[in-house]
This record gives structure tokens, C-alpha cells and sequence, in this order.
């Protein structure tokens, strides 16, 4: 049985449980790491608190810290919901990171396998991750995906977003090189550089990466 990491964008996590029961269903074990994106910017914005990105990495002082991990709340228990009770909730703190205080409490996580992890997937259980780190540190939720891609060996890292794969010149990639997507990443800008990065790391480490429908190799 093979491991999955799947990590579902904020935009889309109540839609994509479809696809995640889907892999459980072809008897691949499954971890989840999910976002909040959109409702963190909305909710900043709401009260008035400056949003900030550095190359698609949310700056985070410590008032929104707090509307982080509210809203990373709120997303892992409507997603677990929607998964149904084979998930398992781990809304805060499983993560471990260093921190780059350039960006606020943000962390750069580090490759690693959570007994609480290994333990719900043992018992056929979908951990459903948030990405904090101990601390607390907020942690982008791409890079924590790969960091536990790396840790717990998986075989695959799935991105499931609201667009159906990489657009180059208006068509889908069915494929990418972990170079070309790092071309790519230093070119473009938004949400889509952490993803490119992400990909790349876990296919150059031996990870079979996707976002939506585009492969990327090393």
C-alpha cells in the first residue's frame, strides 16, 4: 500500500475530500495537508491588518498569527468533516520548523515523521494537518507538504488546487522538470512559486510530485 501526501488548497479543501476519499479507495494510505489562504487574507483584511507576501510566503506578525491559526481551524474541521470520521483533525503544532525572522513567525519546516502521523495511518486513519509548527510558527503549506512527504517516505505529493495543472503560454504542462520549474518559479509570482519550489525539492529527493495535472520529474 503506498503513501499519499496530498496538500489542498484553502480555496478548494471542502471540495477536494472527493479526491482524497478517492486515493483511499485505490488503497493508498493518505496524509493530508491543507491550507487557509483565502480565509486568512480575508480575515486580515477584515480587521484592518496589513497582508504581506515575500515570493508567495505569507509574512506573519503576531495579530495574524492569531487569525492563522482561527482560520487554519476552522478549514481542518470543515475538511474533517467532509472526509468523514476516518479523519483525524491536527489543527496546531505537529510540524517542527526553523524560523526565519525575516518574515515574522513563519518557519521553514523540517523534514519529519509524527508518531500521532504514523499512529492514525497505522490505524487506517487520514491525518488532516494544518500547517503550524511548534512555537507557534506558521509554516507554508506547500513546503510542509513536502517536508512530511520527505520525513514519512512517501511515494507520491499531490497538489490539489482550483486550476487543473501548470499553464505555460495558455495550455497545461503534462510534465515539468524540477528546472524548469524553478525557472518558472523565479519568474512568475503568487501562490503558484512555493508550489513550483515544493514540486521541484520532492522530485530532485525522490518524490513523485503533481500539481493538479501536471507531473513534475526531477
Amino acid at each position: 500500500m503506498s503513501l499519499v501526501v496530498a496538500k489542498v488548497g484553502g480555496a478548494v479543501a471542502a471540495a477536494a475530500a472527493r479526491d482524497v476519499r478517492a486515493l483511499v479507495l485505490k488503497q493508498h494510505k493518505v496524509v493530508v495537508v491543507h491550507g487557509a489562504g483565502p480565509q486568512i487574507t480575508a480575515e486580515m483584511k477584515r480587521r484592518g491588518l496589513e497582508v504581506e507576501f515575500v515570493a508567495g510566503r505569507r509574512v506573519t506578525r503576531a495579530a495574524a498569527l492569531e487569525v492563522v491559526r482561527e482560520s487554519m481551524a476552522s478549514v481542518n474541521t470543515a475538511l474533517c468533516a467532509a472526509l468523514g470520521p476516518q479523519a483525524l483533525p491536527l489543527p496546531d503544532g505537529v510540524l517542527d520548523a526553523v524560523r526565519v525572522p525575516a518574515l515574522g513567525l513563519v518557519g521553514d519546516p523540517v523534514p519529519s515523521a509524527p508518531s500521532v502521523i504514523l499512529d492514525a495511518l497505522a490505524a487506517g486513519r487520514i491525518p488532516v494537518v494544518a500547517p503550524l509548527a511548534r512555537g507557534p510558527l506558521n509554516v507554508n503549506g506547500d513546503e510542509a507538504a513536502v517536508a512530511l512527504a520527505l520525513g514519512l517516505g512517501a511515494d507520491r505529493l499531490v497538489f490539489l488546487t482550483d486550476v487543473p495543472g501548470v499553464y505555460l503560454d495558455g495550455a497545461v504542462m503534462s510534465a515539468l522538470g524540477a528546472d524548469e520549474a524553478e525557472r518558472l518559479a523565479g519568474a512568475w509570482e503568487g501562490g503558484i512559486v512555493p508550489k513550483l519550489l515544493a514540486a521541484a525539492r520532492a522530485a530532485r529527493l525522490g518524490v513523485s510530485a503533481e500539481i493538479g495535472a501536471t507531473a513534475v520529474v526531477a
